[in-house]
């Protein structure tokens, strides 16, 4: 499947890929609304509403984090779907050499992240798996704990 052209399709501009698997992948492109973000694109048929809804779930409970990053739109085309999402300006700009103590904040403010999602009643799965990046930036990988029984459930994929 040619995803560059479906992201141009919809009026974003692939500047690079970030990212693929089997489900999905990930571009950097330009949004003339948003500037620079994060695109998403899911074969038809690959896609679960229930990640977009947990990341709508975690906006609506908890409101703006500025350490998690943020569903912009949903696209729902005919063969795919495509979710806009906020970019860190570290993100952007990955050539520039970080010092010891901005890696301590931004590792810092990754934890503050996996709290805030934590607060919020979604925990990231599987646990121990090194991939905490994606716990913040993917709500494909969440489980929803109920706060009654403590039993957790699949909210994602």
């Amino acid at each position: 499947m040619d995803f560059e052209a479906k992201l141009r399709k919809l009026g974003l501009v692939p500047i690079r890929l970030l990212g693929r698997d089997s489900l999905r992948c990930v571009y950097l492109v330009y949004n003339i609304q948003y500037g620079i973000v994060a695109a998403k694109i899911f074969q038809c048929g690959k896609y679960d509403q229930k990640e977009f809804d947990a990341a709508f779930h975690l906006f609506i409970d908890k409101g703006v984090n500025q350490f998690v990053l943020q569903y912009l739109q949903l696209h729902e085309g005919v063969n795919n779907k495509t979710i806009l999402m906020s970019l860190d300006s570290i993100v952007k700009q990955p050539q520039i050499q970080l010092p010891t103590n901005i890696f301590r904040v931004i590792m810092r403010q990754t934890l503050q992240g996996i709290k805030f999602i934590h607060n919020s009643g979604l925990v990231h799965c599987p646990p121990g798996s090194g991939r905490v990046y994606a716990k913040i930036s993917d709500f494909g990988f969440v489980k929803k704990e109920d706060p009654e029984t403590g039993v957790k459930f699949l909210e994602g994929f």
